[in-house]
């Protein structure tokens, strides 16, 4: 039986790409292939991420379905490939930088000569020389792409350059080896050489600012890439140290890091101690102290001392190796406004090839004695200044632009739709522990019941909490510290209420009061009035009891975190509501509440409970994220909106949400749905005015305006135009990167 876990996802380079459409024909292609499950191209990091059934179809077949309408996938995983890869893009920017820097020089004396001296000798002939390497030998490949569309009943960007400029080439070379032709009928033999090649070098140096523009978009992993140091210093097991390639380590090396040098692979470290830089991973600034047995990640920055550590994690296991996946599918992801272009993209062409037509058609009937000139330039300029490749960069360049600033900033964005989700948020759901407080609780008071071995109940409750992973029952084992232990015989956890153990043939427990109440427990007056008062200063307390009656009654204190309540505030006047959940209890809840601004809060609420709550707040109309670090709060996080695992957290909650914030500052909150705001914004702003500019500049180049006044707008006035449109999309989106989170 098929199932999710057979079929393999995998995001493979893509080259050949050159505007909007050709991402929609590979696309179409791909999902035409027998045995893919899903495809989605992006032509902004021109990669095509691909779910297929592996025993239909294998990485050759889609790379053969790919080449036959002439793109090409790298399908090989290896050093030597991407290698290749790299080399391949940077000599298709040097070419197109060639291509562009030659189609200038040839140009320029051709517009001087078309536009002032056009009754010079010979000028028709010395404009042909001149433009015919421009259009044959520079612009060739916009012909071949255009013969292969062709080839496959499809269109592209190429098709209307290539229509257009060949149109006008053509015109104009028979025109000058027959003007007879014209002036027999009275007319002028006019030629449009620098139509045609100033089209063909504005298109191309439009091309080349574009790959440049693009290549900055995806700065933020090639510095992600960066972090990772290529060789290592391994302590080999005879104490001396060699230089090995980073690739060549091991799961359980001991490694040596020196001052300034990049942490190789994660590791606990079991010698030394020193400060490190890990601000490009957590986005937090401050350096973080590293002592032995502490956790060291790869790409992090070593500062002053010596570490010794053990490798733990290496190669594609690594955090930076998952973060630096991670942020690569969220780039190549689509956000929903996405599909809605990519449709329009392809009908695209087709309809401006049909409008050109049209054009020609309507001066052939209305434009009098030179009906069929005008006609061929007005048919010529709609061709050349149709865009797709605006509309196709809108919003791909901007996703990229936001995810990259996410990850530099610690926030892993696992999707465009979350990216773009995030700005309609107006409900946000914490989680107390972890969240709005340090999520290190520790014992702040601990009272027997009077009269009972403390000693022995110490070891019990110590042995009881030890088998419990809740962070409340860590920090009554850290605080207990005995020295003999009393394994129970047997051991169950209670979700979202305690524990209960069975030791000797007697059961404890040990757990919230509702638990204890729920079970019929007895608690004396004196652990009563001590509970009270921890209450009152908003400590947790949890009770150890027996079948009977309650043998202890312990304070657990987690500190507010220092920017939980100016997290809150700003949350609250960016029009977001806060509501905190806990499953503590009332009079904890009430005052964490108080301290950080929240005024709307829920206790004694169960891990179902929450998912519900987010549940029912949606079906008010409500726009919800969750955030939460645990695993009792994957539940809720599944349901809402946007879900927001906050760092450090457990890595079912990492791998429930779809946002990840690194650093565990309540502040980041804010920030990644500010960043999804101004995403938005600029998606909005790139699709507005790549259709806008489609809207205006199509209906005055056929001519819109000539009967009002006269206007005919110019080819090379149009290809111009056409160049900057994409550029300015791209310009437009690499504002983001500098801007204030």
């Amino acid at each position: 039986m098929e199932t999710q876990e057979q079929i393999i996802k995998k995001t493979f380079p893509i080259t050949g790409l050159s505007c909007a459409s050709c991402a929609v024909s590979a696309e179409s292609m791909l999902s035409a292939t027998p045995g893919v499950v899903h495809v989605g191209v992006n032509f902004a990091n021109a990669s095509a991420t691909v779910e297929y059934q592996p025993w239909v179809v294998g990485p050759d077949g889609l790379k053969a379905a790919i080449q036959s309408i002439g793109y090409d996938l790298v399908t090989e995983d290896t050093e030597e490939a991407a290698a290749a890869l790299e080399d391949l893009h940077r000599n298709k920017f040097e070419s197109l930088r060639k291509k562009a820097i030659w189609s200038i020089i040839f140009s320029v004396p051709l517009v001087i000569i078309g536009m002032i001296y056009m009754n010079m000798p010979y000028a028709n002939y010395i404009m042909w020389a001149l433009a015919t390497p421009v259009v044959l030998v520079f612009g060739r490949q916009f012909y071949v792409n255009a013969w292969r569309q062709a080839k496959h009943r499809t269109a592209n960007m190429d098709t209307l350059v290539a229509l257009s400029t060949s149109i006008a080439y053509i015109f104009s070379v028979f025109n000058t080896l027959f003007p007879e032709f014209w002036h027999s009928r009275g007319l002028h033999a006019h030629v449009y050489f620098e139509a045609a090649a100033v089209v063909i070098t504005f298109i191309l140096l439009g091309r080349l600012l574009e790959e440049r523009a693009k290549s900055n978009t995806s700065s933020a992993i090639k510095k992600l890439i960066g972090l990772q140091p290529k060789t290592v210093t391994l302590i080999q097991e005879n104490g001396d140290t060699a230089e090995v390639l980073l690739a060549q380590v091991k799961v359980g090396d001991l490694l040596l890091v020196k001052p300034g040098e990049k942490i190789p692979v994660d590791g606990t470290v079991t010698a030394g101690s020193s400060y490190v830089d890990e601000s490009m991973i957590s986005g937090e600034p401050l350096p973080v102290l590293k002592e032995n047995n502490a956790e060291v990640f790869a790409g992090t920055i070593n500062q002053k001392g010596v570490l010794r550590f053990k490798a733990v994690k290496v190669g594609g296991d690594t955090m930076l190796a998952q973060i630096i996946k991670m942020v690569q599918e969220a780039q190549g992801s689509k956000a929903p406004v996405q599909k809605l272009v990519d449709k329009i993209a392809g009908i695209f062409v087709p309809v401006v090839t049909a409008l050109a037509i049209l054009t020609l058609i309507v001066w052939l009937i209305f434009g009098g004695d030179n009906g069929f000139t005008q006609g061929m330039l007005a048919m010529v300029t709609v061709l050349v200044i149709a865009c797709p490749c605006a509309l196709g960069l809108a919003t791909p360049t901007a996703i990229m632009v936001g995810v990259g600033k996410g990850a530099e900033n610690g926030m892993l964005i696992k999707d465009a739709e979350s990216l773009e989700l995030a700005h309609k948020i107006n409900a946000v759901v914490l989680d107390k522990t972890g969240t709005i407080t340090a999520g290190k609780p520790e014992v702040t008071g601990i009272k027997w019941k009077d009269g009972i071995d403390t000693e022995r109940a110490a070891r019990l409750l110590y042995s009881i909490e030890q088998q419990s992973e809740h962070p409340l029952a860590t920090a009554v084992v850290k605080y207990l510290q005995v020295d003999e232990t009393m394994q129970p015989d047997h051991f169950n956890s209670v979700t979202g209420k305690g524990v209960e153990a069975v030791y000797s043939g007697k059961k404890y427990f040990a757990g919230s009061r509702n638990y204890i109440s729920s079970l019929g427990i007895k608690v004396s007056a004196a652990l009563e009035a001590q509970s009270e008062s921890w209450l009152a200063d908003a400590a947790t307390v949890i009770w150890f009891a027996d079948e009977r009656e309650a043998l202890a009654a312990v304070a657990i204190a987690d500190q507010i975190k220092d920017t939980s309540a100016a997290a809150v505030k700003k949350l609250e006047d960016m029009g977001v509501t806060v509501y905190m959940l806990t499953g503590d209890n009332e009079q904890t809840a009430k005052i964490v509440a108080e301290k950080t601004g929240i005024t709307h809060y829920k206790a004694n609420v169960l891990p179902a409970d929450k998912a519900a709550f987010v549940q029912a707040l949606q079906q008010k109309g409500n726009v919800v994220a969750m955030a939460g670090d645990g695993i009792n709060d994957s539940h809720a996080l599944a349901q809402a909106d946007v879900s927001i695992a906050m760092g450090k957290g457990t890595d079912i909650a990492m791998d429930v949400a779809r946002m990840t914030l690194i650093s565990s500052d309540l502040l980041m909150i804010p920030k990644a749905i500010k960043l999804s705001r101004q995403t938005v914004k600029l998606i909005r702003q790139n699709l507005f005015w790549a259709f806008i500019y489609n809207l205006i500049g199509i209906p005055l180049a056929a001519g819109i305006l000539y009967p009002v006044n006269g206007f005919l707008l110019n080819p090379m006035i149009a290809g111009a135009a056409m160049a900057l449109s994409s550029v300015s999309v791209v310009a437009n989106s690499l504002r983001l990167k500098w801007s204030k989170l």
